[in-house]
């Protein structure tokens, strides 16, 4: 491989920042100095990074690349490429494909798909067969094949007992996590909206937060008794933090992500009755906005995940209370999360921390500084870059995104996976 020269920018990684130049040959970093002279062979390549900074690759916890099964909607290719645009360099593929991920089968044909992709392409397995709640799927079977997350995402686990099984199951099998979507599905029935002042104006049934706080609170305790480490996927309410905070300071093995539209929406989007804005866990108040804002920035929230959810036009196009519920989210996290999370005064270095390497901790990835013989996968970011969300020229094969038309702060310039620039001057290069 020829050798790459990104020059002039700031470096940021877990050591912290410093003005470097970073050298890259045979995919991995080669030298990290400032000054570095620009390589001279015949297919060298020099990047420019100034007034940039340069981070560890983004990895994105919660992707939903709909493949096998939702082909319209999405592919491991299409959605590689958005996450690449992204600046994200690996992506953890959620279960609930069509069959869903719970089996070393499916498990190794997704890993097959990921291959050649715009990004590394890692795969959680469901924690039930079916991810139907009832019996648990062969977890020793997929962590044999690499798989360290487990979740019926979509879905709770219902049954407290099951769930009890999969996190002593789990603890003997190391590095391994199970992470849950928290809805209680009973409080949840019916609700396609937040239950409070806007579910009540526009006469549509509602999700109550408890719904989702009453299954944080029984998988906390589940972490106590069994010792099992937790991830929690997209946190939504002020109580739900407030739960995980209380978890923590007890020294619990707990971790949790929070999506960029629960830090930058509220349920009043939802007054224009447009789907688009339908999401599980839907679109809070401004007070739950504010305290996960707040817990991103005391380090009780752990990352930013996207939830990166494609749906093709026609379903996204029925009622409200009929379409499915998800957001795009792979092209507009970085700038989502520097805006909302710089109002509480969060650096864009400790932005890209719950971007980058906290989040790969979370999924068990190897994890290095950018340092003399680290792998080679990069983002460069223009925290500065002005630009305007349109969904007609997304890498998705689906445009359901709620920030059509605004204009956003902050961009990913460059991305280089394993020392291949996959993106470069914010255009994908294959």
């Amino acid at each position: 491989m020829a050798e790459l020269l990104i020059r002039g920018g700031t470096v940021v990684d877990a050591t912290g920042v410093r003005r470097a130049d970073v050298l890259v040959r045979d995919g991995r970093i080669a030298a990290v100095a400032d000054g570095i002279d620009e390589p001279t062979g015949k297919k060298a390549r020099t990047l420019d990074a100034g007034g940039c900074l340069v981070a560890p690759g983004l990895v994105d916890l919660h992707t939903h690349l709909r493949q096998p099964g939702r082909e319209e909607a999405e592919t491991v290719e299409t959605g590689s490429r958005a996450a690449a645009l992204g600046g994200y360099t690996e992506v953890v593929a959620m279960p609930n494909t069509e069959p869903a991920i719970d089996s070393a089968g499916v498990v190794r044909e997704v890993l097959e798909l990921g291959q050649g992709a715009l990004c590394r392409v890692a795969v959680a397995g469901a924690i039930s067969v079916g991810r139907a709640g009832e019996r648990l799927a062969p977890i020793g079977e997929m962590a044999a094949l690499g798989v360290r997350l487990f979740t019926d995402d979509g879905a709770g686990v219902q049954d407290g007992r099951l769930m009890r099984r999969a996190m002593e199951y789990a603890s003997a099998l190391p590095g391994i996590r199970l992470a849950q979507h928290c809805e209680d599905a009973a409080l949840a029935a019916g609700g396609h909206m937040h239950e409070g002042e806007w579910s009540s104006r526009l006469g549509i049934p509602g999700v109550p937060a408890e719904a989702e706080e009453v299954m944080v609170m029984r998988d906390i305790a589940l972490c106590r008794l069994t010792g099992a480490p937790v991830h929690f996927l997209h946190l939504s309410t002020a109580g739900s933090v407030a739960l995980v905070r209380r978890a923590k300071a007890e020294g619990l093995r707990v971790t949790a992500e929070a999506a960029p539209h629960h830090l930058t929406l509220t349920h009043a989007e939802c007054a224009s009755y447009d789907p688009v804005f339908k999401v599980n866990p839907p679109l809070r108040a401004q007070s739950d906005v504010d305290a996960v804002r707040i817990a991103c920035a005391d380090g009780t929230i752990d990352a930013v995940a996207t939830d990166h959810a494609p749906h093709e036009l026609e379903a996204k196009e029925q009622s409200f209370d009929e379409a499915p519920p998800g957001m795009l989210g792979l092209e507009t996290a970085l700038p989502l999360a520097l805006e909302a999370l710089g109002a509480v005064g969060m650096s864009a270095a400790d932005v890209l921390a719950l971007l980058s390497w906290k989040p790969a901790a979370i999924a068990g990835f190897e994890t290095a500084p950018i340092a003399e013989g680290a792998v080679a996968d990069l983002c460069v970011v223009d925290a500065d870059a002005a630009w305007v969300v349109d969904p007609s020229k997304s890498a998705s094969r689906s445009r359901n995104t709620p920030y059509a038309g605004r204009k956003v702060t902050g961009r990913a310039r460059h991305t280089i996976l394993a020392g291949e620039p996959v993106v470069v001057d914010a255009e994908a290069q294959r």
